[in-house]
């Protein structure tokens, strides 16, 4: 196995044009789309400026998947909005850090894996909400806060200027690809209106009306707050729900990279490099963040391969915060909103509305409970886990009605009961109403060949079956059973004939 320092594979060809080239165009459509996030989150710009340096370069040395970009990503941030108008900044750095921890245990422990469980319908919802909460937070800065402090809509003129900018970013940033895919769409929207609105001289809502930009390297600074166990209880809630969300995401993207590249990346080291890297934007004035969809398919799409482009792309980063910052300070804010309503349409998943016919109801229905409860909440993580226990439900339900047994009787006169299907908690009603040890004959043989018993309801439905037949003075035989449920039933009453040759042994409880 590698080292987590081993940066490049030298066994193979490493085209370092495209590695290049991909970098800076990763770094141009990661700038816009983290200023956006933390004005959207009443941030500095320079804290979403960090994250994506911060996030960019760890990640990308140490992350599990070479190709993969991570930066100040709106789907973490969305969660702690509401943490940051009610207690501030520190207490952001604070709840990034401690998610760091949480995604740092998980990569530890290996629980990477179990991303796997996450349904597609849950993915369309959370996708689709956190599309809409995106697009909903930029129409918030078509307001203005006055001198009196009271926060309207922009009237006039100036609504005119900043809409008809606006809709001029997102036609460039729509068609332009169109032309050619050479340069990032995004960036030359925020270029074209930049020299519009510098050129004719036109009054707008820029950065510098958001927040100033100083041009500095992150410093290392402890979040300034109590080190109290109330303090614990206030970010503990959000550092679970931002851990959570920013691993769905990452480990989600890194399953897509493998799609595409053909390849296998390793989830447990992707989940260390994601808290590694929060922890470091904790302490060092980022506002965190995880894996980045678009841009990730935008550094694939270049050629990258390497985690080269993603070092190059963290360090372009670097270099415009410490040199272009009086240029950052003059980007009209129609232009970034402009970008991010693109990003919110780009995000929202359109094919989930072309299949809705062909989908069963019961993805349908968790694919609106999980965008409702996203859009409403902005809780992702709990939308997700919502998600997740309703088509677990869904999925328990349907396997309980495929519980089957079929029932014949030899020349000897023992009836058998051939099951068909899990038995589960789920099942277990329907497979003992499927016996009548009033009527059957003395000899009755349960054959589980063509089932499996998954759990204690499933052996305690068996206990209780066994007794009945037993008060009745018949006997039951339990054939093709396993080895451990055998052990579990040795105080039952019942006498247990088990064909040792074709008997499975899969481990329902464990051994003591």
């Amino acid at each position: 196995m590698k080292t987590t320092t081993a940066l490049f594979d030298f066994s193979k060809k490493i085209n370092y044009k495209n590695e290049l080239l991909a970098g800076f165009t990763v770094a141009m459509t990661m700038i816009p789309e983290s200023l956006s996030f933390a004005i959207l989150a009443g941030l500095s710009p320079l804290t979403g400026l960090y994250a994506a340096f911060m996030m960019g370069l760890v990640t990308a040395v140490f992350g599990g998947r070479p190709g993969m970009v991570s930066g100040g990503a709106g789907a973490t941030i969305v969660v702690l909005i509401a943490l940051i108008k009610s207690h501030g900044v520190e207490y952001l750095f604070a709840t990034v850090v401690l998610a760091g921890i949480f995604q740092l245990l998980v990569g530890v422990f290996k629980w990477g894996k179990f991303v796997r469980l996450i349904p597609q319908p849950v993915m369309y919802g959370f996708l689709n909400g956190l599309a809409v909460i995106i697009f909903m937070a930029q129409v918030e800065q078509f307001k203005i806060i006055n001198e009196n402090g009271i926060t309207g809509w922009l009237q006039g003129t100036a609504l005119y200027v900043m809409l008809g900018l606006t809709l001029l970013t997102i036609a460039i940033v729509y068609f332009f690809p169109k032309i050619t895919k050479v340069v990032p769409a995004s960036l030359v929207a925020i270029l074209i209106v930049f020299g519009i609105v510098v050129g004719f001289g036109i009054h707008t809502k820029t950065v510098a009306d958001i927040a100033s930009i100083s041009g500095t390297l992150p410093s290392f600074h402890i979040p300034d707050l109590p080190f109290s166990l109330e303090t614990l209880q206030i970010i503990f809630p959000y550092a679970l729900v931002m851990a959570g969300v920013g691993l769905i995401e990452s480990l989600l993207t890194l399953s897509m990279v493998d799609e595409i590249t053909n390849t296998k990346g390793n989830t447990n080291r992707e989940s260390v490099a994601q808290g590694l890297a929060n922890m470091t934007n904790g302490f060092f004035g980022g506002m965190g963040g995880c894996a980045m969809v678009a841009q990730t398919l935008v550094n694939l799409n270049a050629g990258s391969r390497t985690r080269l482009s993603g070092i190059i792309a963290s360090v372009t980063i670097l270099v415009i915060i410490l040199i272009g910052a009086p240029f950052i300070e003059r980007i009209p804010m129609a232009a970034l909103v402009g970008v991010m309503m693109m990003v919110a349409i780009s995000t929202f998943q359109w094919v989930s509305i072309r299949i809705v016919n062909k989908m069963p109801k019961s993805d349908i229905f968790v694919g609106i409970t999980v965008a409702l409860i996203t859009i409403i909440l902005h809780n992702l993580a709990l939308a997700v886990l919502v998600g997740v226990i309703i088509s677990a439900l869904v999925f328990a339900w349907d396997n309980a009605k495929r519980i089957r047994a079929r029932k014949h009787t030899d020349e000897n006169g023992v009836k058998y009961y051939e099951i068909l299907g899990p038995l589960f908690f789920g099942s277990v009603t329907a497979f003992v109403d499927k016996f009548d040890p009033v009527n059957d004959p003395d000899q009755v043989v349960i054959d589980f060949k063509e089932s499996r018993i998954v759990d204690m309801s499933a052996i305690d439905a068996l206990d209780k079956l066994s007794k009945k037949y037993t008060e009745q003075q018949k006997t039951l035989h339990l054939k093709h059973l396993s080895e451990d449920c055998r052990k579990m039933l040795k105080n039952a009453e019942a006498v247990i004939e088990v064909n040792i040759q074709d008997d499975p042994t899969y481990k329902v409880m464990p051994e003591k």
